[in-house]
């Protein structure tokens, strides 16, 4: 993946990635986490609503910028109901984009109307979000799940080496119908005296774990430099928009000194 390019199924740039509170560098790409990305792309557009309170201009925002559109409001005001795509001055493919998104929604909302069957999953086929509590190379979490070293790397593309790397995401994506024997594999692993072998090996389905002891203790956070959100909620093993909400933040934006709250309870 290039560091100019957009990249992954919400097409974010890096410089925005950085903005979300998405991690992009050479051994881990957070545009490529599905439900990391999805969960930023969200918070993104309904902040966007929030401003502009019209999901037409939220979708422009999103693909043209916040500044393009603020722009375009102070010249032209904010668009008629009619017609559905606005008459605004914008890049084609911008205009494209909505055109689509539109298009998807009509099709989802009603599929019969337009010939479809909207395609469903079985149960086993679902994916999960699979805690895991240690780093371990791809090759070997392929062994434990029962599935092709491709298949891991394709559901879990941002990890960009062939590592599992813990410190940018404790959780991997796996088919409902390979998750119990991931967990097993893990548990039959030999017991060593090492630091790393000591680590609990249990993973939970669908639910966060809690922290470690020493983490569990601590319900604040005191920003040092170099501190990012991001960061700070890996090592807490919550997530930035869990952080910016117990904090009331409205960005990434943090100060020395700074105390946050790291845990819903106090």
């Amino acid at each position: 993946v290039r560091n100019h390019q957009p990249a992954g199924m919400w097409q974010i740039m890096p410089v925005t990635a950085g903005s979300m509170g998405l991690r992009v560098d050479g051994r881990y790409d957070g545009r490529l986490d599905v439900p990391a990305a999805a969960n930023a792309v969200m918070k993104l557009l309904k902040q966007y609503h929030d401003q502009f309170n019209d999901w037409r201009v939220a979708d422009y925002a999103y693909n043209a910028g916040e500044f393009s559109v603020r722009k375009i409001i102070q010249k032209h005001g904010m668009p008629a109901a009619e017609p559905v795509i606005p008459r605004w001055p914008v890049r084609g493919v911008t205009r494209e984009h909505l055109t689509k998104l539109l298009a998807i929604a009509c099709v989802v909302r009603e599929p019969a109307r337009f010939d479809v069957s909207l395609p469903t999953l079985a149960d086993e086929q679902q994916l999960v979000q699979v805690k895991i509590t240690h780093s371990m190379p791809i090759a070997q979490a392929a062994g434990h799940a029962g599935m092709s070293v491709d298949t891991l790397k394709n559901l879990n593309a941002a990890f960009r080496s062939d590592m599992i790397d813990t410190d940018a995401a404790s959780y991997l994506l796996l088919p409902a119908s390979h998750v119990q024997q991931f967990r097993n594999a893990l548990r039959e692993q030999p017991q060593t005296t090492s630091a790393d072998d000591r680590r609990s090996d249990t993973v939970s389905m669908m639910a966060v774990a809690s922290p470690p002891a020493t983490r569990a203790q601590r319900k604040t956070h005191t920003v040092r430099p170099g501190d990012s959100l991001w960061q700070i909620a890996r090592d807490y093993s919550v997530n930035v928009v869990q952080l910016q909400r117990w904090n009331h933040l409205r960005g990434n934006t943090l100060k020395l000194g700074q105390v946050l709250q790291v845990s819903e309870t106090n």
